[in-house]
Parts: structure tokens; sequence; C-alpha cells
């Protein structure tokens, strides 16, 4: 017996129905779907001056799924004109649309400065080379071609490549159906080396930087908050962000502990050491600013360290270190300290293990020194016992 009933219309109820069933749709009243034999229409029902009258929107299947139906039915109840327009043609979705759809949509979900990258990868290299296909003509093949023309900065071709990716995947969730499920033509292409640079500053270059930062501090040549800043940065191996948008609130002083409600990886707790406590305490607060690295706008943040670590690194004479180089350094020493790599991961913030296991090269030298100081003792007494 056909059934009908309330629910919201999804690819799977869609397919779930049987002849004669009805689903009557509880995002828009008045859209429904039906299945007459083996096809499923979309229709949406409104009253015009004054009588109930049927708009036929079409057929299940490309271009109408749920989502694009439900568009329609908005479009005819706004306006009953638009019921007697022709209906898109199939596979007329082409990538820019989805695109914009995507980052409207899924954007959402996302950190600001992720959604800032995703904008940037697609107007530099996914619009450029697929802005004017069809989003059910972007093939594997496309796809690996376009891979290889960007291979010059492998780094942000592969962050292209996993934003198309993700972009592919919800193309093909059910709601929208853009694409047939599993079609992805980002899967098994493989991934540029990127070789990342790891800078990690000696112990006499870190007395150079330390020298630096007295001597800019003493002389006036970089503002206190942004010379807090960089310290802060080299004893508590936090990332940049982290630091400048860190809030007095979010510091715990009698557990020596940094709670981030949010980070790059979530919420995430950082250990303080003694001498990043000296640091905090010798900085001065302001009433009506929440900030720890205070900005030259009233209740504002400081947003950029570069020029400040340009006149300090200048100073230093090593020009080509980078500020994330601080934080390379910590895990170094941490791990020369004889820190475990979980730890320093759990240190460092790190959610994946094999971010951290960029610096397993560098527990060798603890163990290489602790070997040659321990053959050097043993040599030493053989030596005496021969006298």
């Amino acid at each position: 017996m056909p059934n009908r009933r309330s629910a919201v219309i999804t690819i799977s109820a869609v397919n779930a129905l049987k002849p004669g069933d009805v689903i009557n749709d509880t995002k828009i009243k008045g859209l429904m779907a039906r299945r007459q034999k083996d096809a499923v229409s979309y229709a949406v029902k409104m009253r015009v001056d004054g009588r109930q009258r049927w708009f036929t929107i079409g057929r299940h299947g490309n271009p109408w799924t749920p989502e694009t139906a439900r568009r329609r039915a908005l479009a005819i109840l706004a306006d009953p004109s638009v019921a007697e327009k022709p209906e898109p043609e199939a596979g007329e979705r082409n990538f820019a649309d989805v695109a914009e759809e995507f980052l409207r949509c899924h954007g959402a979900r996302l950190k600001p400065r992720t959604l800032q990258e995703y904008r940037c990868l697609l107007r530099l290299y996914l619009m450029p080379a697929f802005g004017k296909l069809l989003i059910s003509e972007i093939t594997r093949s496309k796809v690996r071609n376009a891979h290889a023309g960007w291979s010059a900065k492998p780094r942000a071709a592969n962050h292209a490549l996993a934003m198309l990716s993700k972009l592919m995947n919800w193309a093909e969730d059910e709601e929208r159906a853009y694409r047939p499920e599993g079609s992805n033509p980002c899967r098994t292409i493989k991934r540029f080396d990127e070789n990342r640079r790891e800078r990690f500053l000696t112990r006499e270059e870190l007395a150079r930087v330390g020298q630096a930062l007295e001597r800019a501090e003493r002389e006036q040549l970089v503002a206190p908050f942004a010379i807090a800043a960089i310290r802060l940065l080299i004893l508590s191996g936090a990332r940049l962000n982290e630091i400048l948008t860190l809030k007095w609130e979010h510091i715990d002083f009698e557990r020596g502990i940094i709670f981030l409600p949010d980070s790059k990886t979530g919420k995430k707790p950082i250990i303080l050491n003694d001498a990043a406590v000296e640091v905090l305490n010798a900085l001065p607060r302001f009433a009506m600013n929440p900030y720890v690295i205070v900005g030259a706008r009233r209740g504002k943040h400081l947003v950029n360290l570069q020029k400040p670590w340009r006149t300090v690194r200048e100073i230093a004479e090593l020009p080509t270190v980078r500020i994330h180089d601080l934080r390379h350094t910590f895990a170094s020493v941490a791990v020369a300290s004889g820190g475990s790599l979980p730890i320093i991961g759990r240190a460092l913030g790190h959610s994946q293990p094999q971010t951290t296991q960029r610096y397993a090269h560098l527990a060798d030298d603890p163990v290489r020194q602790l070997t040659q100081a321990t053959g050097e003792a043993l040599s030493t007494a053989m030596r005496g016992s021969k006298g």
C-alpha cells in the first residue's frame, strides 16, 4: 500500500520509495518527492490567486537531487513564473559554481585561516586549472596533469590537491550528488616530496639571539611586547599565532600551564617552564586589553612579528632564520635533553605522531655523546689496567 509521510528528503529516502510512495519535505513546505513506477519526480505545491496549484520540478537524477530541487522549489515559491522557464540541462553544474557553494557551506566549519588558505588555493591553482570545466568533466588524468604543472611549488601543489579532494568528496555527498559516489579523481595521485626545511639554532646561535634581544630592548630598537613574544616562542615551542593571540585568562600561573581554548589542533595545554613564567610576569597588564602581547590598536593584540624579528636576526647576524625555526629549535633542545618523541609531540601540540617523527634523527646525538663518553671511560680503564 502506498505510503505518504513527512520527512527530510534525502537521496537514501528517495531510493527507498516504492511505487505510489510520497515524501513531503520538512525543510521546504510544499516540496514533495513521489515515485511513479520506476521514476521519482519532484514537485512543489502552493496557492496562486487563492487556488492550490502543483508545479512539476523534474525527475530525480542529474541535475535534480533533493538539494537542487529545494533550490528550484524556493525559486517557484517566490515567483511562480519561474516554473515556466526551461529546466537546467543535466550536468550543467560547473566547477566554479560547485567551488563557490563548497566554500559557502563547508567554509562555516573551517577556522578563518584555513578558509583564507582555501580561497587562495582556489584562486591561484584550482580555478585556472578547472574553472571552465563541468564538475563531471574533471578526471583523474586532468587532475594529475594539473598537479604536475604545479611542481615548482610542491607544498602548495599538495595543499591544492588536498583541498580539491575534500571538495570532490563533498560534491559526491548524497544531498548533492554532483558527481557519482566514489568518483573522486584525486585518489591514488601521489603527492610531491616537500623536503621540509628544518633549521635548528645551535647553542652559539641561541646566544647570539639572546644578546640581540637584550640589545634591541636596551636601545629600544624593537617594541617590548614584540621582544617578549620572541622570547616566549623560544621558551615554549608554541606556534606564532598561539602566542600573539594569547589572553591572560588562558594562563594558570599557579599550575604553570597555558590552556588554549582553540589552536591549529584544537584545545591545547602548554606547560610553562620557569623562564617562560618569568617573561610573562614581567609584562604589564591593561584593563581594556585582554591580550598578553599587546598591539598598537586599543584592545587588540600584536598582529605582525616579522619586522621586529628581522631587526633581531640582523643584529644576531642570522639573516635566514625564520620565526618557525624557533619552534624547531625548542624541539631539538628537548630531544638533546633526553625527551622522548611522544612527550615532545604532546609539548608541541602535534595531532599526528608522524609530525614529531621528523625529529627522530636528533635523538642519535645524545646517544652518540653517551656512547662516546662511555667508550672513553672504558678505554681509559683498560689502559689503566695495563699499567
